[in-house]
């Protein structure tokens, strides 16, 4: 199956990794899953490539030859190249970490990774792109409610709502799974991924947090439902 984006083309990665087997393993996975892949060997040729545009996501190292990560991510942004970027490295110090995502990096991806995960990070990055770029459905409207996928805002009564970047993943994560019930499991792995520790309990009181914000009687939720010993549900 060829993953697709706005207009039906196929979804362009841009690898930029020295390691030749982990560069392998990738390019062999990421175009069994349907995406087109570009390869680079060092820092230089993958900045070369990135600015030749065209490009969906960027598998980043962090270790290259002749341009680290961290500058090419850094000289990318401040030309205002806006694709996505996932980074990868052997250094799991928290504050490699931090300079990743302060410098615009979307996720950062400690080494060695399995490849189920990586391909869920893939999908969770690229759907928050599609979503933040707009290439989503046309507003959501429930009673009081307008949801707008493509700017990532929440209207209540033609007010706009101050929603954090985890209430409106989670929010529209229930909206668009039409009025199914999502397990708090299924939550985290759409919203945090698959690696992520949290408990339960971190879902309900995001969820919790959104019947304040958006529901007349949070005590009474008409539009975030629980389903006991399942989950959340979104009624229209």
């Amino acid at each position: 199956m060829n993953r697709v984006g706005q207009g039906g083309a196929r979804r362009t990665v841009l690898v930029v990794e020295d390691d030749d087997s982990i560069a392998m393993g990738l390019e062999m996975n990421l175009s069994a899953e349907g995406y087109r892949v570009l390869l680079a060997t060092d820092g230089e040729s993958g900045l070369a490539l990135a600015r030749g545009g065209g490009i969906d996501l960027l598998i980043l190292d962090v270790m290259l030859p002749k341009l680290n990560g961290f500058e090419l991510l850094r000289m990318l942004r401040a030309e205002r190249y806006t694709m996505p970027v996932i980074m990868l490295s052997a250094r799991g110090a928290e504050m490699d970490k931090v300079m990743g995502l302060e410098l615009g990096a979307e996720d950062y991806i400690t080494k060695p990774f399995g490849l189920a995960e990586l391909l869920a990070r893939v999908k969770a990055v690229l759907r928050r792109d599609a979503i933040a770029r707009g290439d989503d459905a046309s507003a959501i409207r429930a009673a009081d409610l307008e949801i707008h996928p493509s700017t990532r805002e929440v209207r209540r009564d033609g007010k706009l709502v101050e929603l954090t970047a985890t209430e409106f993943d989670i929010l529209f994560c229930l909206v668009s799974a039409g009025g199914r019930v999502l397990s708090r499991e299924q939550l985290q792995a759409k919203v945090w991924g698959p690696s992520h520790h949290g408990t339960p309990r971190t879902v309900d009181n995001f969820i919790l947090q959104l019947r304040t914000k958006l529901e007349d009687n949070p005590a009474n939720p008409r539009h975030l439902v629980t389903v006991r010993g399942v989950g959340y549900r979104f009624v229209v």
